[in-house]
This record gives C-alpha cells, structure tokens and sequence, in this order.
C-alpha cells in the first residue's frame, strides 16, 4: 500500500537514506523564456510541441523554435502510436486528434448531451484508450456538466478506440488535471488540483486500481501526497522504472487561494510505492507540466509560466 504524506508546511520531506541516488543528472536549464505554457509533448522528428499563447509551439531538436499550429487553444498534448497528436483543446472543450496530414477529427465534445467544461489533460494505455482530465478553472458560469442530481461534474473520461466515451471519475476527486496509467495498465494516477474558486480546495496526488475493462476501482484510491494550502499537482509523468515525476508548487503566494511558504515549485518525484524520493526547484511560476524526450528519452521538459527549462535524468521516461 502506498503510505499517506501529511501537507507541505515547512519544509520538502525527501527520503532519509545516506545511499539514494538522485534521480537527475543536471540542475535545470532555462530553454526559452515563451510559448511554453503547457503540454509538452516530444515527438522524433518534430522535437517538442507546447502549448503557449493560443498556438501549439514547435522547439526543433535543434533548438529552432516556430509556431507549429496557430490557434489551437490547447493544452494537454500527447502522441498515439501512429503520430498523430491528441489535443486537449481546451478553449473549444472538446478532445481533438490532429493527423499527420493537418487534418483535425473530433474524439469527443460532450458526454450525455452536455459540453465537457474545459479538457486539460490526457494520456493513453496498452490498449489505445485515451483518458482525458476535464475540470473547470476560473469563471464557471458555463459549465453543463452535471450529475444526475444536479451537482457540478469535474471528471475523467475514458474514449475507447470505438469512439465510446465513458466518464470513470464523478466526484472521487476535487478537480482532476494531470493524469498517468502506468504501462501494465494496473494503476490510474490523478492529480487534484482545485487551487482557486474556493479555499481548502485539495492540493492532493491520488492513485486509483484500474479495472480490466478501463474503469477505476473506487475502493482503491490511495493518497500519494497532500501539498496542503500551496499550489498542488499539474502535470505528471512515469520514467521507465515506475517513478512519478510531478509539476507542483508555488515560490510566490497567490492569495487568499495558494500560500507559498516556503518555496514549493518544482518537480516531485515519487517512488512507485508513494515515497518522494526527490524535489527539484523550478524558480518560475507556475510549474504547470513536464515529458520526457531527447533522443535517448533522459531528457525532462518542464513548463513553468510560460518558460520552458531541461534537465537530464539517470532514466528514461515511458515510451522510449
């Protein structure tokens, strides 16, 4: 069983152990100062998408940076097996698929007659199901999603390589963003993240069984981390030997909903039995999201404000 975290208050809790092993090879690095908002997404041959300032951004392998598609509204991205790259198209609350050729094919745009609230975040299992976050930050005076009893869904959805969409979380969690299955498709890992709106929102790292069939086992969820009243888990990704790398934190408070004391920003990484084994601080707010790339995979892009920072790791992240 993984092992409860009390909040964040005064200090980072790393593991105690006069033989760990860092996790990182380098101090991070300043890439670019714009353009990366959210999303990163590593392909081979196109390097880095992000999603900034409307647009999907492309950062070449080379380091050469253009605006890949202009307009997108997007923010969670993530590639398929074939290439094509799954959007999370935020600004029009649908989840899109952008083929090689340009085109565009809506995957899903709302569930039970209802327009999902603002698709955030997704990733794909072993048998091409996509997952996909769908919370609603800011003004919520738009939101259709509702129970059957009339109360506010912020929930995760699941879309079937048949195109059925199903919904897997209601309301065992606050406000999903980032989200992670593990490769052998046993574990869901969601990231709570209700930092405005209200205060005392959960700031929490959750993991869930998942069942055969692509639904959550209720009874399972574990609490991963609590980062009590500072800005808590975005954006997530595993390496190949089932650690966690999360995007969480804040260096300056954003009253009255997230306090930062003291500086929490940066990435977490987590053992794959809940036991942060390492922190690494980004200085820029916020640290929103991260993926793995570069040609051996050993590379962690970070997204922080809008900057967009590196940093070498011992392992590879999934996928490659």
């Amino acid at each position: 069983m993984l092992s409860d975290h009390l909040p964040v208050t005064a200090t980072i809790r790393l593991r105690e152990s006069a033989d760990r092993l860092s996790v990182f090879a380098s101090e991070p690095t300043l890439l670019q100062e714009t353009g990366a908002g959210e999303g990163p997404a590593w392909h081979p041959d196109l390097g880095l998408l992000t999603s900034g300032e409307g647009n999907i951004n492309r950062r070449t392998p080379d380091g050469e940076q253009t605006v890949w598609f202009p307009g997108a509204g997007s923010n969670g991205l993530r590639f398929d097996d074939r290439g094509d790259l799954i959007i999370c198209q935020s600004a029009k609350r649908r989840l899109v698929k952008r083929r090689q050729d340009g085109s565009l094919q809506i995957l899903a745009a709302e569930y039970q007659q209802m327009k999902f609230n603002t698709p955030n975040d997704l990733t794909i299992d072993a048998k091409g199901r996509i997952y996909f976050t769908d919370p609603r930050y800011g003004d919520r005076s738009t939101i259709e999603m509702h129970d059957a009893d009339g109360r506010e869904v912020e929930g995760v959805y699941r879309v079937d390589p048949d195109g059925t969409i199903e919904r897997v979380i209601t309301h065992e969690v606050d406000r999903p963003n980032g989200i992670a299955i593990t490769p052998d498709n046993r574990y869901l890992f969601v990231a709570d993240n209700n930092n405005n709106n209200r205060r005392g929102g959960a700031r929490k790292l959750w993991r869930f069984n998942l069942n055969p069939g692509g639904d959550i086992d209720a009874a399972t969820q574990t609490l991963i981390y609590d980062w009590g009243a500072t800005r808590g888990p975005d954006g997530l990704k595993l390496d190949i030997a089932g650690r966690i790398y999360v995007a969480a934190g804040l260096n300056r408070p954003n009253l009255p909903f997230e306090t930062a004391d003291p500086s929490t920003a940066g990435i977490y990484v987590f053992s794959p039995q809940g036991e942060l084994l390492e922190f690494v601080a980004i200085v820029r707010d916020e640290v929103t999201n991260c993926t793995f790339g570069g040609s051996d995979g050993k590379t962690l892009f970070v997204t922080a404000g809008g900057t967009l920072w590196s940093l070498r790791t011992t392992t590879p992240g999934q996928g490659f």
